[in-house]
């Protein structure tokens, strides 16, 4: 049995995340504000080897006392504010979320010399913004085009730099477009696909910003949990890793698939584009499937049929 630390973990990824390592038997910590994450997304878990606090990443007193009672074998930082739009419209309230937080916990590690056998902390595609170079493999040019993103390549960095000074195994993910069950589609940083399936439940409009082009690597959370465990068990440090299946849809297609499976129409409409969405987005593997030879299972279709088998 190990002991893990998920940061953000009663969210969405980290909910999923925890029910895979509480399932194989480990003992799961999980510290959520509650700010996006619910409660529900953990009720079902098994609480003998689950604790939750109720506190923001950004009590640094209480994660170092945390980190140094503990003491961890692996820690997953997934805690952040996700939603772009709102890193633009506050960014030093993100900033103090999505890398100030993330930055203590390295160094808490760092001065309290913690022995954990892996830190990984996740990032996200939007570190590569809108250059036209595609598909994006882990060399390509970084163009944050927001203050998540920038937050986001900032915090890898430091994991990255840490790492390597202090010997500390850090190991950092770039999620692509992430979906699948326990998403809250009533959040506003909620993902594209949690908004869809409520529309389609509920026989409510969806709006698309933009003309629906937009083109996404839409990668299942069981994909995603898998290449996280994988990472974390593996010999990979000091490295970044995109995760995704390798494959692309428009979000017009999406909507076609989504349709199709619930077999329900939907109701669109079209409004301008946002600032600082990005128009296309293509994921490069190779390297994750070298490294742990991860093999996405869920195609669109398939990871739509599940999210909504699971989701009943």
């Amino acid at each position: 049995m190990n002991k893990f630390l998920i940061t953000g973990g009663a969210g969405f990824i980290g909910s999923n995340l925890a029910e895979k390592l509480i399932n194989a038997g480990n003992e799961v910590v999980i510290v959520d504000d509650l700010s996006m994450g619910l409660k529900a997304n953990i009720a079902d878990l098994n609480q003998e080897l689950l604790t939750f606090y109720q506190e923001s990443i950004t009590n640094h007193q209480f994660m170092e006392e945390l980190l140094v009672r503990e003491k961890f074998d692996y820690i997953i930082l997934l805690g952040a504010v996700a939603s772009v739009a709102d890193s633009v419209a506050n960014p030093y309230t993100t900033h103090l979320i999505n890398q100030e937080a993330n930055i203590n916990v390295y160094e808490v590690i760092r001065k309290n010399r913690l022995k954990v056998k892996k830190v990984l902390f996740a990032s996200s595609a939007a570190v590569y913004g809108n250059n036209p170079e595609l598909p994006k493999k882990e060399t390509s040019p970084i163009e944050p085009l927001t203050p998540y993103a920038i937050d986001k390549f900032a915090s890898e960095r430091y994991a990255m730099t840490y790492g390597k000074l202090y010997n500390i195994p850090t190991v950092a993910t770039r999620f692509f477009n992430v979906y699948g069950p326990k998403q809250n589609p009533n959040s506003p940083y909620s993902g594209v696909l949690s908004i869809i399936h409520e529309c389609l439940k509920n026989g409510k409009e969806f709006t698309v910003f933009g003309d629906g082009e937009q083109v996404r690597d839409f990668t299942y959370v069981d994909d995603v949990t898998e290449a996280v465990v994988g990472l974390l068990y593996s010999s990979a440090k000091w490295d970044v890793y995109n995760v995704a299946t390798g494959k692309t849809v428009t979000l017009n297609e999406v909507i076609a698939a989504f349709k199709k499976v619930m077999d329900k129409e939907l109701t669109v409409k079209y409004e301008q584009e946002r600032t600082g969405d990005i128009k296309v987005s293509a994921a490069d593997i190779s390297k994750i499937s070298r490294e742990i030879d991860y093999q996405p299972k869920y195609d669109i279709s398939l990871g739509l049929k599940e999210y909504i088998r699971k989701s009943k």
